[in-house]
């Protein structure tokens, strides 16, 4: 609800795609920059007490932004600082979160499953919040979106406080900051599978998923739309990510993981290039749901392979670096298609960002298939040279 206000409310003051686009990367870019230190610090501390006190600091942060919008303070300089500092606090709540999971689930075949339905979890939101936005929007106002997000917190301090997750405790001693970041991108450069999708996932991150920034002026300029416009248009990526993470977090067996990553780039790419030429409200919702399949399959199904193929005392570091590469690089892609945007146009940037993720996806593809040809040579000529 929040993020969906925040974005309309930009746009309606400011009427700048730039500017939209700033927002948006004032809350994203300190994945990029802090998400290699929060993967260290993380390692080696309790996981779960930092995840508190993080909720605790982004209840503060929903309560100043209510205020300052029931006050009518409309300033677009606090509205960034405010989104900034919620990026900072993010860099540390999203891997915390990633990482419980490890604790949280016994079985290590589980785990899959569990990345999935905590995708669900959070694309359900991304499908409630955006659609009640627009009906909180259109009745009630701006400042209700906020003062509903600051009293959300609540339930969910709660609900921490009543959980009884037991953390090992990390005996290995605190090395320097800059020695761990070393040893986690030297692990990451020699693990070409791990590093390949890290680099998809990040040309996506920065390129393709960024379309989504330009949803309210799809809603606005095009379709001469209203709030309730944009909303529906959020709410169908959301519900396009659901049916992906329903589909994940119900496979039993996760040998075609890769399959899945490949289909669901060329879903998002064509996906997101269709929608640039499309007249039609309807038509638009379909292809938003489309890319909302492809962007939460590729981007579910990274997180996997690499929690479940990464080296335990490496894996706070490996997430650290797919968050840096995902959320990192959405808000410098945000800030890039507003400027982009406003120079060429709306239509003709979101061609360009599908037409480069089909690219990607490609480029990707036959890397990896060039990757495991070289593997199965190499392992024929290894037994060859045993017998």
């Amino acid at each position: 609800m929040q993020k969906t206000a925040v974005s309309w409310l930009v746009y309606r003051l400011t009427g700048s795609a730039f500017l939209l686009g700033l927002v948006t990367f004032a809350s994203l870019i300190p994945s990029l920059v802090l998400s290699p230190f929060a993967g260290s610090y993380i390692e080696k501390h309790n996981r779960f007490k930092i995840m508190m006190k993080s909720q605790v600091i982004s209840m503060l942060q929903a309560g100043a932004l209510a205020v300052m919008i029931y006050f009518k303070f409309y300033s677009i300089p606090a509205l960034i600082s405010l989104s900034l500092l919620q990026g900072m606090i993010n860099s540390f709540d999203v891997i915390c979160r990633q990482t419980l999971m490890m604790d949280m689930v016994g079985n290590k075949e589980d785990l899959p499953n569990a990345i999935a339905l905590n995708s669900t979890m959070t694309n359900l939101a991304r499908i409630i919040g955006p659609a009640l936005a627009g009906l909180v929007l259109g009745t009630l106002g701006e400042d209700f979106c906020f003062i509903g997000n600051f009293l959300s917190y609540i339930p969910v301090l709660y609900c921490l406080y009543r959980m009884d997750i037991r953390i090992s405790e990390n005996t290995e001693p605190v090395n320097n900051v800059w020695v761990e970041l070393k040893e986690g991108f030297h692990y990451l450069i020699h693990e070409k599978e791990l590093i390949s999708l890290i680099l998809l996932l990040s040309m996506n991150s920065l390129i393709v998923i960024p379309f989504n920034t330009l949803m309210p002026i799809f809603a606005k300029d095009i379709f001469s739309g209203t709030a309730s416009t944009f909303s529906l248009f959020e709410s169908a990526i959301g519900l396009g990510a659901v049916i992906s993470a329903v589909y994940l977090a119900n496979l039993k067996k996760y040998d075609h993981i890769i399959k899945i990553i490949i289909i669901a780039g060329f879903m998002l790419g064509s996906s997101v290039m269709l929608l640039a030429g499309s007249n039609m409200i309807s038509l638009s919702v379909i292809l938003l749901v489309v890319a909302g399949i492809g962007m939460m399959a590729q981007t579910s199904a990274i997180n996997t392979y690499i929690q479940t193929h990464a080296h335990p005392s490496m894996r706070s570091r490996a997430i650290s670096y797919f968050i840096m590469g995902y959320q990192g690089l959405i808000p410098v892609g945000s800030l890039l298609a507003g400027v982009v945007a406003e120079s060429i146009g709306v239509r003709l940037t979101v061609v360009f960002q599908g037409a480069i993720g089909i690219v990607a996806i490609l480029v990707f593809y036959l890397y990896w298939k060039r990757m495991k040809t070289n593997s199965i040579i190499k392992e024929e000529v290894y037994i060859k040279e045993r017998s």
